[in-house]
């Protein structure tokens, strides 16, 4: 009887781990853009690398955001391969089509002059994009409001 009752608390108390779903997105990227790598997971950030970025990350899901994508590059111009990385990401992880993702993010980066400064946010598809370009290079965050 004592047996049976440990045996059946075990059984319920017990439950498989999951990975929580930004995890599971971060190994959908994985999985779709070649040659990412996962690296760490620090305060619901998970860090990416990848040889067109200098730096990457996907945030998870907060209060008032859902996921976020960043990424950073060291040129001020940056090459078509960060584009085709950012518009990836960003279309896997907000399920836009990816066309659409590369377009907002490269016209965030084409708006940025002395008129309009360097720190420019802008909404394309539902998206918030903040870029900002400096002589360090260009960095971008794609991210959506919840409830929209």
């Amino acid at each position: 009887m004592a047996a049976a009752l440990v045996l059946a608390a075990t059984m319920l108390g017990s439950t498989p781990a999951r990975a929580d779903r930004c995890d599971d997105l971060a190994k959908d990227l994985v999985k779709q853009i070649p040659d990412l790598k996962i690296g760490k997971t620090v305060a619901g950030v998970i860090y990416l690398e990848h040889p067109t970025v200098t730096q990457a990350s996907l945030g998870c899901s907060s209060r008032n955001r859902t996921n976020e994508v960043f990424a950073a590059t060291d040129k001020k111009k940056p090459a078509e391969a960060y584009y085709d990385f950012l518009g990836t990401a960003s279309a896997l992880v907000f399920t836009i089509p990816k066309p659409d993702a590369v377009k907002g993010t490269k016209r965030c980066v084409s708006r940025t002059n002395i008129v309009r400064g360097y720190n420019i946010e802008s909404r394309y598809r539902k998206l918030d994009i903040h870029c900002t370009v400096a002589k360090t290079g260009v960095r971008i965050t794609v991210s959506r409001e919840k409830g929209v």
